[in-house]
C-alpha cells in the first residue's frame, strides 16, 4: 500500500481517437502554465526521500521509456547512479536496501511496467509516477509522484509524456540541488508551444510537405534530448499511421546514414548535437530533404531547406520541453492523409 497519501485528483487516459489529438496539443500552455504555479507553491512532484548515494532505476515502455532515458541520463552527469531500463527486461540490479524503484506509466496499467515492478517487489522503494492515482500500479507501490497531465481526451500520451519529463526534471533537482527554476521553465515553454500553435498556418503545410515521403519520416535529436526524436516518431507512427524512426544525432551516421543512398530520405532535426555537421554533410551530398527545429538565435542545422523556429527565452531546458511539438503538429496535420497514403492498419 501506499505510504504517501494522493496529491490530485488525475483520470487515466481515454480510448484512442487520433481525431481528438489537436485538442490536447492545443491545451499544453494551458496546463503548463498551471504546473508552473503548481511548481511555485510546492505542490507538484513531491518525490519520497531517496537516498541521493544509492542506486535508482526508471523504468517503463513507450513515452515513459524515453523520458526516463533522458533522466537517468542527467541524474548520471551529477554523480547519480541512476539508469533507464526499459520494463520488459528480465533482470536488472538486485534489490538491496540502497535500491530506489521508479515506474513509469501514465495508465497506471502497463503490463510490462506491473510485470517489472512484481519481479523487484522486494525494492525498499517503489515509486509509482503515473497520471492515474487509483491504479494498478499505485496499489503496488510504496510512494506516488502524480503527473498532474489532467486528462488527454485523444487517448495518445503527449501532455503526459512532457509532464513525465518535467517530473524527472524535479527528481533531478530534488537529489542534487540543481537551480533547474523549473516553475519558469514551464511558463516559457509554454510560451513557445503556443507561438507554435498560434504560427502554424504559416509552417505546417511547408513542413508536413517535406516530411511525408513515400519511404517514411526520420527524426535525429541529441542524445541529452533524445526524447524528442524518439517521441516525435512515435507520434508519427500513432496518430496518422505512417512509417517513422528515430536516431540519436551522431549514431545516425552509424545506422541510418545508409539509407539516404537508396530512399527519398525525409527527416526532422532537432539541432545542438556537436555532430551536427557530420549528419548534414551526408544529407546534403544525398540530396535528403532536411527540415530543422530551432530555438529562436540558437546555432541551425547546417543542410536544412526548411526551418521551424520558437522562443525559448534564457532558459537553457526550454528545447527539451517545447521542440516535439512540431513533430506532435505534423503527426496531426497527416491525420487527414492529405500528403499520402498512411498504411493500412
Amino acid at each position: 500500500m501506499l505510504r504517501s497519501p494522493p496529491c490530485s485528483h488525475s483520470t487515466a487516459r481515454s480510448e484512442l481517437d487520433p481525431t481528438r489529438f489537436l485538442d490536447d496539443l492545443e491545451s499544453k500552455p494551458a496546463m503548463l502554465r498551471l504546473l508552473g504555479d503548481a511548481l511555485d507553491a510546492d505542490e507538484a512532484f513531491r518525490w519520497p526521500d531517496i537516498p541521493p548515494e544509492g542506486r535508482l532505476v526508471l523504468t517503463g515502455m513507450g513515452s515513459s521509456w524515453f523520458a526516463a532515458q533522458v533522466g537517468a541520463q542527467r541524474l548520471r552527469r551529477h554523480g547519480v547512479t541512476a539508469v533507464a531500463e526499459i520494463a520488459s527486461a528480465e533482470h536488472s540490479w538486485p534489490t538491496r536496501d540502497d535500491l530506489t524503484l521508479v515506474a513509469i506509466s501514465a495508465s497506471g496499467s502497463s503490463t510490462e511496467t506491473l510485470d517489472f515492478v512484481g519481479r523487484m517487489h522486494d525494492a525498499p522503494r517503489i515509486v509509482a509516477l503515473t497520471n492515474t492515482i487509483d491504479s494498478p500500479l499505485t496499489a503496488v507501490a510504496t510512494h506516488l509522484v502524480d503527473m498532474v497531465a489532467g486528462v488527454e481526451v485523444s487517448g495518445i500520451a503527449c501532455r503526459s509524456e512532457l509532464h513525465t519529463i518535467i517530473a524527472l526534471l524535479a527528481l533531478e533537482q530534488h537529489l542534487t540541488g540543481a537551480p533547474l527554476d523549473l516553475a519558469r521553465g514551464c511558463r516559457l515553454a509554454a510560451d513557445g508551444i503556443e507561438t507554435l500553435l498560434e504560427s502554424r498556418q504559416r509552417w505546417l503545410d511547408q513542413a508536413a510537405e517535406r516530411l511525408a515521403g513515400p519511404h517514411g519520416t526520420w527524426l535525429l535529436a541529441p542524445a541529452e534530448r533524445i526524447s524528442s526524436a524518439l517521441q516525435g516518431a512515435l507520434m508519427m507512427r500513432e496518430v496518422p499511421r505512417r512509417q517513422a524512426d528515430a536516431c540519436e544525432t551522431a549514431d545516425w551516421s552509424h545506422v541510418d546514414v545508409y539509407l539516404t543512398k537508396t530512399l527519398d530520405y525525409r527527416v526532422l532535426v532537432f539541432p545542438g548535437s556537436r555532430y551536427d555537421a557530420e549528419a548534414a554533410r551526408w544529407l546534403t551530398e544525398r540530396g535528403s530533404t532536411v527540415v530543422s527545429v530551432n530555438a529562436a538565435g540558437a546555432p541551425t542545422f547546417p543542410s536544412a531547406s526548411f526551418e521551424i523556429t520558437y522562443p525559448t527565452g534564457d532558459h537553457r531546458l526550454a528545447s527539451l520541453l517545447v521542440e516535439t511539438t512540431v513533430a506532435e503538429l505534423v503527426a496531426a496535420e497527416l491525420v487527414a492523409d492529405r500528403w499520402a497514403t498512411p498504411s493500412p492498419l
